[in-house]
Parts: structure tokens; sequence; C-alpha cells
């Protein structure tokens, strides 16, 4: 003989989440956030770097070539009526990127003579404390990686650490 037992009903469980279980998710989430944020920034940060390096290496092409034609480095600056020695640039872009978008480094020639220069990318706007680059005549680069107005020892490269 088979026996039934009383069936009991089942108990109802609410739907939905708690607000501990809300608030344990909302704290990964910042975490999250707040680890992934920053290397985004840096990330964006040398992207831009890596732009303002590519159009240095143009513009010392595009001294080169001026020198080419004009047996010196002299009056790549200023405008085709009014050369100068250093300054805003008239042989090549005055800002970089190059091609479109936002710029974020103004181009310049820091100094030149008649056989030297040294080209300079100067950020600006949200790359200001990035911290200047320089190329000289010789392929020697310089990057100021704290930002602290001049070049020291540790800073001949336009890598994190030379």
């Amino acid at each position: 003989m088979i026996q039934h037992t009383p069936s009991s009903k089942p108990t109802r469980r609410a739907k939905g989440f708690t607000l501990i279980e809300l608030i344990i998710a909302v704290a990964i989430v910042g975490i999250l956030a707040s680890i992934a944020v920053p290397a985004y920034q840096e990330s964006v940060k040398k992207s831009r770097r890596a732009s303002a390096k590519s159009a240095l290496s143009s513009f010392a092409n595009a001294m080169e070539r001026h020198a080419t034609e004009n047996n010196s480095y002299l009056g790549a600056a200023g405008t085709s009526g009014a050369p100068a020695n250093t300054g805003a640039p008239w042989i090549f872009s005055t800002e970089a990127p190059v091609d479109g978008g936002t710029k974020y480094y103004d181009l310049t020639i820091s100094a030149a003579t008649q056989t030297t220069y040294t080209l300079r990318a100067t950020p600006k706007g949200p790359q200001a404390d990035d911290g200047m680059l320089e190329l000289d005549h010789t392929g020697a680069k310089r990057w100021d990686s704290d930002n602290s107005g001049s070049f020291e020892a540790g800073e001949s490269c336009w890598e994190k650490s030379c």
C-alpha cells in the first residue's frame, strides 16, 4: 500500500536583489573603474605622444629636404616670405597630429644653424602635463617625462626609462 504524505506548500521567494547585493555590485564596479580609468587615460596620452614622435620624425625629414635645397638648415621657420631661424616652421605643419583632429602638440624649431637643428613638440591642452619632446639633427631624442621644463639625466630618449 502506498502512503501519501501531506504535501507542503512551496515557500515563495521574493524576486529581485537585496540592498546588500546591490551595494556589493556597485562597489565592485567602482573598484574596477578606479583601476581602468587611469590606465585608459595613460594609454590615450601615450597614443598622442606617439603621434607627436611621428610628426617630429617627419619634420626632421622636411628639415633634411630644406637643407638639401638650401645647403643650410637656416630659414626653415617664419614664413616663406620672411624666413627665420627659430620658431614656427613654414616648411612643415606647426601642430601635431599633422592629419586632422584635435591638436595636442605645437611643433617648433627651437634651434638652427647652418649645420644643426633641434626640433621641439610642446604639449598643450589635455596633454600639457606630459612634457615636451625634442629631436635634433643627429637623431638624438629627448622627452621631459617629469614635465620640469628642462631635460635631465635619464630623459635622453622617448621612452619611460632609457
